[in-house]
């Protein structure tokens, strides 16, 4: 049965309120006129300026820092922690628990940390920043972990530990492979994420270490400039490419199982 055309007018005008403020963002990035809100013409000579912007610059040597140590740690702890959930636990309150930050909102889980860190009395820096972000980078890792772990074949780490092998061994040579694309994708998730997140990294981050959103936040305080755009469209376009290589891995994720 063939379906009225009018039931995509919903479909397309939602996406057209979704995306035309992007492309309108990314075709301003592209402006030769000082104005953000005016088209003169086709010009890069804003993306040269944003690569001579020294505050750019360091808040995105700090934003790659924070993202790649983060990445590193949630990666690890989410994997393991998916694992343990799996294997070694049945309670729906762990389950639970194990992506809570994932669906806190990020101001809760912003003040939290900053409760904690006011508690320990850690001092705020790079450092708070790279742990805060492990935090909720890890429970978006195990989620995505979690979910081929349900589609994995126990009957080979079982097999292994009949011929002899220990549960490292097992767990190295016959677990890991079974969910490699699955920590790929959340490995990615988590990258990006932490690129983006601006919130908890602005309750969490030191005034001497900047990440990139939070350069972008004090400049946008004083005006949208062309400048902001050409940035915007870089993070976008890194942001994009990373999600859909992740949707790539957790597709190739599903199609193994």
């Amino acid at each position: 049965m063939r379906r009225p055309r009018l039931l995509y007018v919903p479909f397309w005008v939602t996406y057209l309120f979704l995306y035309t403020p992007i492309v309108v963002l990314v075709v301003m990035s592209f402006n030769s006129g000082d104005s953000p809100y005016s088209f003169e013409g086709l010009s890069l000579k804003w993306y040269g300026t944003l690569a001579g912007n020294a505050n750019i610059r360091t808040g995105l040597v700090n934003t790659l820092i924070v993202a790649a140590g983060s990445t590193a740690l949630a990666t690890v702890l989410g994997t393991l922690l998916a694992v343990g959930l799996a294997r070694y636990s049945r309670s729906r309150l762990l389950d639970a628990l194990g992506v809570l930050p994932a669906v806190l909102p990020d101001l809760v889980l912003a003040i939290g940390l900053l409760v904690f860190y006011a508690t320990v009395k850690m001092t705020l820096g790079l450092h708070s920043v790279l742990l805060a972000h492990t935090v909720f980078g890890m429970a978006f890792v195990t989620a995505v972990v979690r979910t081929r772990l349900t589609h994995t074949d126990t009957s080979l780490e079982e097999a292994s530990r009949d011929l002899g092998a220990t549960p490292l061994t097992t767990f190295v040579r016959v677990t890991l492979p079974q969910l490699a694309p699955g920590i790929a994708a959340g490995a990615l998730l988590a990258f990006t994420l932490s690129i983006d997140e601006f919130v908890i990294a602005f309750f969490t981050a030191a005034p001497t270490s900047p990440t990139l959103p939070i350069v972008i936040y004090s400049m946008v305080r004083f005006g949208v400039t062309p400048e902001i755009n050409a940035l915007a469209t870089l993070l976008l376009a890194v942001s994009f490419t990373v999600v859909i290589v992740a949707q790539r891995m957790t597709r190739l994720t599903e199609s193994l199982s």
